[in-house]
């Protein structure tokens, strides 16, 4: 007569209890964020910095803590890596936001300069990275300068010139037209440089408002100056690459690839449409660091 064994299911092991988040851990979470909004600094520049993205690699409860910080404050954490140190984008309904419309009045109370600052963005991302493998290379290093950039959109404005020829479409819209083609052709009319008693060049002509575009992607983190060539010129850093990633689809830079223009990279103006364009086609992943 055998023994009848009756078999159970093992107990569970009881779950591992999360550790608390302390005041001090949310003090470090915040701390790096901070460090996030601060695009000049270097993490492999300032230790403690350093040592917090060391933390959010390692450790996913921070991780997830300074996440929770972030969209808190309104903000998209684009990538947290040694190379961009903890990059963020400010969501539209963040205090962070920058809007094109202050932008602009920054500069001009003309608002149909808002449309050229914008068109002047478009341009220096265009330029940055002119073909989806420079923008997916996370090494690449993309020179764009300002008197390549204005070359660049006025190319622009003569192939929508031509191309509204072509089609018998009215070439001189109202110059008040929201639309980027109308944006490009007011480009068109006005000075390149203008002209001061000092040789300066002017706020209001296309290279200083490239100028200003350059200025504001410099003092944000997004390009570093190299030299004073070609009216200054720029390179590309890690935060850049990653917002112009992040700002994809626009139908503005769309209309742009439709015009079937290269761009070249290492800053120069000399901006000459090869004969075969198949394989050159302009990035589709850019568009401008604003909200509308």
């Amino acid at each position: 007569m055998s023994e009848h064994i009756e078999w159970s299911e093992p107990e569970a092991a009881p779950a591992p209890v999360a550790a608390a988040v302390t005041p001090a851990d949310a003090a470090d979470a915040a701390r790096l964020v901070a460090f996030g909004l601060q695009p000049k600094l270097q993490p492999a520049r300032d230790q403690e910095y350093g040592d917090l993205l060391r933390r959010y690699r390692e450790d996913p409860a921070f991780a997830r803590l300074a996440d929770a910080v972030a969209t808190g404050l309104g903000l998209v954490v684009l990538e947290v890596s040694p190379r961009a140190g903890m990059a963020v984008t400010a969501a539209e309904d963040s205090v962070f936001a920058v809007r094109m419309g202050d932008y602009a009045r920054r500069t001009s109370a003309d608002s149909v300069d808002r449309f050229l600052h914008g068109l002047a963005h478009l341009a220096v991302a265009a330029m940055a990275f002119p073909r989806p493998e420079d923008l997916a290379d996370d090494g690449y290093i993309g020179r764009v300068s300002v008197n390549g950039v204005d070359s660049f959109v006025r190319q622009a404005c003569r192939r929508l010139e031509e191309r509204a020829e072509e089609q018998g479409e009215n070439t001189d819209p109202a110059t008040d037209a929201p639309g980027l083609e109308a944006a490009w052709r007011i480009w068109a009319r006005r000075s390149s440089t203008g002209a001061t008693k000092d040789a300066r060049r002017l706020a209001g002509s296309t290279t200083g408002i490239v100028g200003k575009a350059v200025g504001f992607l410099t003092d944000s983190g997004f390009l570093q100056r190299t030299g004073d060539d070609n009216g200054g010129t720029y390179r590309t850093t890690a935060r850049y690459q990653l917002q112009v990633r992040d700002m994809a689809g626009s139908a503005a830079m769309a209309e742009l690839l439709d015009l079937g223009i290269v761009p070249v990279t290492d800053g120069t103006a000399s901006l000459l449409p090869p004969d075969d364009t198949d394989d050159l086609e302009l990035v589709a992943d850019a568009g401008l660091p604003f909200h509308s």
